[in-house]
């Protein structure tokens, strides 16, 4: 079972990269991010002609989230995060995919900090650690796939002496993902690729694609049931060096649910 997760950064303006991707690599569960349109503006039809199943969690201008299933309807289980019911923007969405639990989340960028914005993705990531404490012992295999926004180490980033008072390496950022991961959470592309340089965004600025100038934040999370089904990892990377592309690339796995 293929499982991936992409910031799109606009479905609407992305869709026939996003389309062509899905043609190409046909993941089993596609989980986006930063749909950047409300429900009734995503374009749900065209991923349903590609052979998918839809839920969507939009929002119009900013953020939103979506997971599709190839050949099957998700079976929604969350939408939103427990404790953040009055937070307005867009960023969870669960499903229940072929036995998986699926969480699809576009953590807060942060920026600029400190300030308020830098206050709500703490505030955010404290929620989300609660929920998947509660989610990862729930007795089903548990993926939660996404835009983290955080660089987790170092070895994460092509240089981060260029990047050390952003959001996504500041030692609170870092810390909460080590909370969460030492709940028992195995990241997928460092569990299988130890020591390799692994980026899944290049900004648009700088020439930052063409110098392989990249950092990882898009990642996937397994739980105890998930992680012994883990069989590969990767980055689809060449997406993000084609004409109109994300400044992501989609970021997956593979788990061989015969095991």
């Amino acid at each position: 079972m293929r499982i991936a997760t992409f910031n799109i950064n606009g479905v609407n303006a992305r869709l026939p990269r996003v389309l062509e991707w899905l043609g190409e690599t046909k993941p089993d569960v596609a989980c986006l991010q930063e749909l950047k349109s409300p429900d009734d503006r995503f374009p749900a039809q065209a991923f349903r002609d590609a052979g998918y199943g839809v839920l969507v969690h939009g929002q119009p201008s900013w953020n939103g989230v979506a997971i599709l299933a190839r050949g099957v309807d998700p079976i929604e289980t969350g939408r939103g995060l427990p404790g953040m019911e009055s937070d307005p923007q867009s960023r969870y969405l669960e499903a229940v995919v072929r036995g998986i639990v699926i969480g699809c989340l576009y953590l807060p960028n942060g920026n600029p900090q400190p300030g308020p914005k830098f206050d709500y993705k703490l505030a955010w990531f404290e929620a989300f650690i609660a929920h998947a404490r509660r989610l990862g012992g729930c007795g089903l295999p548990v993926v939660l796939a996404g835009d983290y926004n955080v660089v987790p180490t170092d070895e994460d980033i092509y240089n981060p002496a260029s990047w050390r008072d952003d959001a996504l390496l500041q030692p609170a950022s870092r810390e909460a993902f080590r909370r969460l991961v030492d709940q028992g959470w195995t990241d997928a592309i460092r569990s299988l690729h130890p020591h390799d340089r692994i980026y899944t965004y290049w900004d648009y600025w700088r020439n930052r694609w063409p110098r392989n100038a990249g950092l990882r934040i898009d990642h996937l999370l397994l739980n105890a049931d998930a992680a012994p089904l883990l069989h590969a990892a990767g980055v689809d990377r060449e997406v993000r060096g084609r004409p109109g592309a994300s400044d992501h690339a989609p970021t997956w796995i593979t788990l061989d649910l015969l095991s």
